[in-house]
């Protein structure tokens, strides 16, 4: 004997089996033999049997839901008398479970939704019990419920609690009710008709924690959260804007104060030059009592009358110290091998005109009285004042010398404390057809950051002159070389000797302008030591800068040569070592 699983027949032929499996359930229209479940295919009604009547199968379902089936009948007929007698008897499809308890629901939820079952829940139909569920297919790309057609699939209503959940998805469930006057419709969904449905969706936003029931409200809140953030970018942007502008803001500005300390360490502050600086110096000598006011006007007057006639009144200078420096060194120094004096020079003090910015101005100086004590620089006439100077530095320029150090202090230097370095020496000596030779130590060339290189370099310009023509140089030499021009970062020095140890060590001898005028002048006294020499020595180990420059003087420039340094000085470049 042969038993169809779907509806329960017996039947004995194997083919008259097929026959029925064919005619009744996949050509024609399949149903539930548990519950009033139709016109789905067999694979969605084998699932629906596994799913929703799993826990109380029956041996023959047909005939145990003969009552359920002849309700929903009556129910269709409108017989709600006989309805509700047969519900008060509690009959129900085996699906179905009349203590179900009741569910709470969060906030979202709808109030016919029961989490817990995740099996296929029945409902209630007040039209022929159907119901119109939209495929699983179809949901997915539209999300809204629509009504029953020929093409749709359709579930039909069962008795239980009135509700359904879909078993093919569980993003969505249908929910209708069938009349007001069933005992089981919430009350409120009483009144409602089968053309009036809901479709509850639990949506999940996913920036927060919010779950909608709706797709249209997840879409707004969600564009709430994406204008949110589009909001906080603006707000981050501007922020970020506003930050940026002030931290320009606050470095332009310290640009400009350290631009601004930086034009006064080098006297292009607007300040005024060596006359303004002398006359500060002396109101502050008179308001301090240091200066009668006589004394302020007679000095005042000398003042301007030196800086009128361009020559320097000589109060600074010291004069003889080359030779005394000869005198010591035939009577001292068992310990030095032997030294090199260079030609007669002048000593130039910084004043109070001049302090602190002056020393470039004062080595000119000292290197112009030893040109001028040659015969062959005899025609250079005095030494200039500083303002003078300055004033000469400016006619080497227009007339095309060195034009981007010109450039650098805007083509002027009168009237201002800017320092001058090398390059504006070797601009004035082209001027004033000297033939000027620059050499660049642009680095270290000895341990501990010396520069040994510099003063071999230094040791050869003074001896090749001294050693011509004697087969045995004497241990002190005068050279007839002029002095050496030595500029480092911040300060210039003159080089007007050199001293070599019996050990084979080097000593520059040089003349420095920071030196007070006070302490030259007592070198002159007789019976000079050691530790007044000791002002002129340096040392390798005391030249420790990262670079150096010097200057020298080596002959007189003719008018077409002076035309051709000129142009040369428009791109200068120094010879440099190593």
């Amino acid at each position: 004997m042969l038993t169809c699983e779907i509806c329960g027949e017996e039947m004995l032929p194997e083919a008259d089996m097929r026959t029925h499996l064919l005619l009744g359930h996949l050509e024609g229209e399949l149903s539930c033999p548990m519950c009033p479940l139709a016109g789905v295919t067999y694979d969605d009604l084998q699932f629906h049997i596994d799913t929703a009547h799993s826990e109380n199968e029956p041996s023959r379902p047909g005939k145990r839901c003969v009552e359920e089936e002849s309700e929903t009948q009556a129910r269709a007929s409108g017989g709600r008398s006989s309805a509700g007698a047969s519900r008060s008897a509690g009959r129900r499809c085996p699906g179905g479970d009349a203590g179900e308890p009741t569910v709470k629901r969060g906030p979202l939820q709808s109030p016919f939704h029961t989490p817990e079952n995740a099996h296929l829940q029945p409902l209630q139909e007040a039209e022929a019990g159907k119901l119109t569920l939209t495929s699983h297919k179809a949901m997915k790309g539209n999300l809204m419920p629509r009504k029953s057609d020929s093409t749709d699939e359709t579930l039909v209503a069962s008795p239980r609690k009135g509700r359904f959940r879909c078993n093919l998805c569980e993003i969505f469930a249908l929910y209708t009710v069938e009349d007001m006057d069933f005992a089981d419709v919430p009350g409120e969904c009483r009144g409602w008709t089968s053309e009036m449905f809901l479709h509850v969706a639990e949506f999940s936003c996913p920036m927060c924690a919010l779950v909608c029931s709706d797709c249209f409200v997840l879409q707004e809140h969600v564009e709430l959260h994406l204008d949110a953030t589009q909001s906080d970018l603006q707000l981050a942007r501007q922020l970020q804007e506003e930050e940026d502008l002030r931290s320009r803001r606050q470095e332009a500005k310290r640009e400009a104060e350290d631009f601004k300390k930086l034009q006064g360490q080098y006297g292009l502050d607007g300040r005024g030059g060596y006359r303004r600086q002398l006359e500060t110096c002396m109101e502050r000598a008179v308001s301090r009592g240091h200066m009668a006011p006589l004394e302020f006007h007679r000095k005042k007057a000398e003042v301007m009358e030196c800086l009128a006639s361009g020559v320097d009144d000589g109060k600074s200078r010291t004069s003889g110290l080359m030779a005394a420096l000869y005198e010591y060194y035939l009577k001292n120094g068992q310990d030095i091998a032997n030294v090199w004096l260079s030609a007669e020079t002048d000593h130039y003090s910084s004043s109070e005109g001049d302090r602190g910015w002056g020393c470039g101005y004062r080595n000119f100086q000292m290197l112009l009285s030893s040109l001028q004590k040659m015969e062959l620089y005899r025609d250079y006439g005095t030494v200039p004042s500083i303002p003078r100077v300055q004033a000469l530095i400016e006619e080497a320029w227009r007339e095309g010398a060195d034009p981007q150090g010109a450039s650098h202090f805007k083509h002027r230097l009168q009237g201002t404390r800017a320092w001058i370095g090398a390059t504006e020496i070797y601009s004035l000596l082209t001027s004033l057809r000297v033939r000027a030779r620059i050499v660049d130590f642009d680095q270290p060339t000895g341990p501990g950051s010396t520069h040994p290189k510099l003063f071999e370099w230094v040791k050869t310009y003074f001896s090749a002159s001294s050693s011509r023509g004697a087969r045995l140089p004497p241990r002190v030499a005068k050279s007839s070389q002029p002095p050496i021009y030595l500029q480092h970062q911040g300060h210039s020095r003159t080089i007007v000797g050199m001293e070599q140890k019996k050990n084979g060590t080097l000593c520059l001898l040089v003349f420095d302008p920071g030196c007070p005028l006070e302490d030259m002048r007592r070198l002159l006294t007789p019976g000079l030591g050691a530790s007044s020499v000791r002002l002129f020595r340096k040392f390798p180990s005391q030249l420790k800068h990262k670079q150096y420059q010097v200057v020298s003087a080596e002959g007189v420039l003719s008018p077409e040569e002076k035309q051709l340094q000129i142009e040369t000085s428009k791109t200068l470049r120094a010879e440099r070592i190593p």
